[in-house]
Formats: C-alpha cells, structure tokens, sequence
C-alpha cells in the first residue's frame, strides 16, 4: 500500500479509538478529534489511496475549477460530469435549499428563508434573520428535490444562483492568487510571504460553504517546491482523500510552469471527523488493511491459488452484487500483494503555463499511471 493509505488508516485509527461523538450543523453527528497532521515527499510517492478507489478526475478537475478557472459556478462542473457540489449550489431563483439528512418525505413542508446578509460582518456565523421580499412579507419556500423533505433555507440572490456563492473559486479569482503565486515563486522565490487565504472575512455571510481547505504556504528551498496545506474542518472518509490528491498535484503543475522540482506537501487538519453514517465504509476499509497484511504473510504460490478461486467465485455472481463486490476486493488485494504498484502522476511536460492544463471532461494533460485500487467504498454526504 501506499505511504498516504497507512497515514491515512492510522488517521482512522486515531478517530475510532479516541475520537469523541459531537453534534454538529448538519444534523448527523460525527466523530471526531481535534487536530492531525502528515506530510509526504513527492519524489518518493504520488499520494492516492489504494485501499478504496480513488477518482482522480474528479478531484483534479475540482482543483482547476478553483484555482486555474477561478469559478464557484457549479454547471461548469456539470459540464466536465463532477457533481461532488451540487448539494450546495443555490437554486436558480437565489435560494439555497438544505434538506433532511432522513425521515419521511414532505413535499408540503414550507420553511422561512433565512437572510445571510442580516449578521453583521464581525459576526457572519450568528442568528439569522428573515428574509423579506418586495412586499415586504417574510419570504418562505418548499423543497425542489422530489423524496427530500427541506430542513431550511437561505436566500443568496438571483446573481449568485448556479453557484456555491463567495467561497473557493470566488476568492481565488478576486484576488488572482494563482497568478500571483506564479509570479512570486518565478521572481522571488525566496519570498517568506507566499501564503494564499481562501478564508476572507468580508465574504464569509455569502459563502454558501465557507471553505475547509482555507490556506496554502509555499516555499522554494534547494530548488524544490514545498506546499503547506491547511484545514479547517475535515470530512475524513469523502474530503480528505480528494484534497490530498488534488493539492499533490497542483503543486506539482505549479513546479513543472515555474521550472522547480516538486518537493513535500505537509497537511495540517482541525476537526478531523468521521459522520456516524459513514462508519461502516470506515469499518470496511480498515478491514481492507488487515486483510493485507494477513495475506502479506502467505508464499507466493499461496497467493496465486487464492486469487484464480477468488476469481472463479467472483465471476459466477453478476456485477454489482454483494457477492461479486466481496470476492472483486479479494482479487484486488491479492493483486496488489502479488504485482504491487506505485502510483505516478504524469503531467504534459509541454505545458508550461499552469493556465493552458486542459481543464475539460478528458482532463488530457493529467494522467496517474500504475494505479491499482481495492475497490469502490460508497460514503454518504451530510450537507
């Protein structure tokens, strides 16, 4: 396995073993501990996780949709068929819908919205008002999502509709951080002020989701590029494993367009937390690694006999049942100890101007090579 899975599975280690349950915004309670931190050096590994499939596509071009295009407007996501925002892009009439995490369906089930503007800036997080419309009645609303009953709402503005309001892209573009960073590293890279803040207090009230990855440092030592991630708040089993990807490989695309090798990328985590719902994808996970390293200690010849008659067994169950999906995980661990891989990233050595990566569907200057996985572990979303 990787480095980033065994830092990885030692993190949810960590949170299972001493973590502690909280209640929480979104209505799901999460486990979680206070703070964690790792680092990895580039020149040894490119950091995906193995122990679940990993799709880097969507978390590469989430990356650029931030820094590269500049964007919080979520169809141009759509549009490269990534939907990891949709659940907190605002409506097409300016108002963000939450939902139920469960319960029974109620289509008639009305809410008041909610003004985002009514706390002042040094309290962007306090007591909501309600919103009025022209007339000046108390603005209310139902559900848009057929089988999802509304929780609350909050009107943003028909200007912001499509989007995920003042947050990520928002801020990257405002204030032309990429470009920025660019220029530092190439005329200055000594620089000991390459910080770059997606957390910016004037736009906090209309930030459908104030960002969790809010910081990056960078330094240039011995003609290297390091990166210092920092984060918030961390949905451990669904975010954490596409920030670090992604973040690995902005920074090797920001070191390729300013001639540096790529160096560490150090993570620092607050809140790192597991939702309760998700527990059993963290519990199969964990097994995935114990299963590993029981079978690690097997000779070679073992090995192969396990794996044709995980393969016989598997192939006599259809796709996408219970039973394939158990044996499919088996084959792949065996494969992985029998033909271990380490994966690559590969970058088109031409581009040389960080805002001409293909940021389309095809994502065509950005491949991971050699990547083998264990296999899909599906987590739910809290929104």
């Amino acid at each position: 396995m990787t480095e980033f899975d065994k830092e990885y599975l030692r993190l949810l280690r960590e949170i299972l073993n001493n973590g502690v349950e909280v209640e929480n915004r979104t209505g799901i309670n999460t486990i979680k501990i206070p703070e964690f931190h790792f680092s990895f050096d580039l020149n040894h590994e490119f950091p995906i996780l193995q122990t679940k499939q990993m799709f880097y596509r969507q978390a590469v071009t989430e990356m650029l949709w931030i820094w590269q295009m500049g964007s919080n407007d979520v169809r141009e996501l759509h549009e490269r068929n990534v939907h990891i925002w949709d659940e907190w892009m605002v409506d097409s009439d300016g108002i963000y819908r939450i939902y139920e995490p469960s319960g029974e369906y109620d289509p008639d089930k009305e809410v008041e919205v909610l003004d985002p503007l009514s706390t002042p800036v040094d309290n962007p997080f306090g007591e909501l008002k309600p919103k009025y419309d022209e007339t000046g009645k108390v603005m209310t609303t139902k559900g848009l999502i057929e089988g999802k009953t509304i929780k609350s709402a909050k009107y943003y503005g028909k200007e912001f509709a499509y989007t995920i309001g003042t947050a990520y892209g928002f801020i990257t573009n405002r204030y032309q951080h990429a470009r920025n960073l660019i220029n530092t590293i190439k005329n200055n890279p000594t620089d000991r002020r390459m910080v770059k803040s997606l957390w910016q207090d004037e736009f906090l009230r209309t930030a459908v989701l104030p960002s969790c990855v809010w910081s990056t440092e960078w330094d240039v030592t011995d003609g290297k590029l390091n990166l210092f991630v920092h984060q918030r708040s961390c949905d451990v089993p669904l975010g954490l494993p596409f920030n670090v990807t992604q973040y690995a490989c902005f920074l090797e695309m920001i070191a390729q367009v300013t001639n540096l090798k790529p160096g560490t990328i150090n993570y620092s985590i607050k809140d790192a937390h597991v939702y309760v719902n998700q527990l059993d994808g963290v519990k199969e996970q964990l097994r995935r690694e114990d299963r590993y390293n029981e079978l690690s200690k097997l000779d070679r010849e073992e090995l192969l006999k396990l794996r044709d008659s995980a393969e016989e067994k598997r192939d006599s169950f259809d796709k996408g049942t219970k039973e394939y999906n158990e044996l499919d995980t088996e084959y792949r661990i065996i494969d992985l100890i029998l033909e271990p891989t380490h994966p690559k990233l590969e970058l088109n050595e031409e581009i040389d101007d960080f805002f001409k990566f293909d940021n389309s569907k095809e994502l065509k200057h950005v491949k991971v090579k050699s990547y083998k996985h264990m296999g899909k572990i599906t987590f739910p979303i809290a929104q």
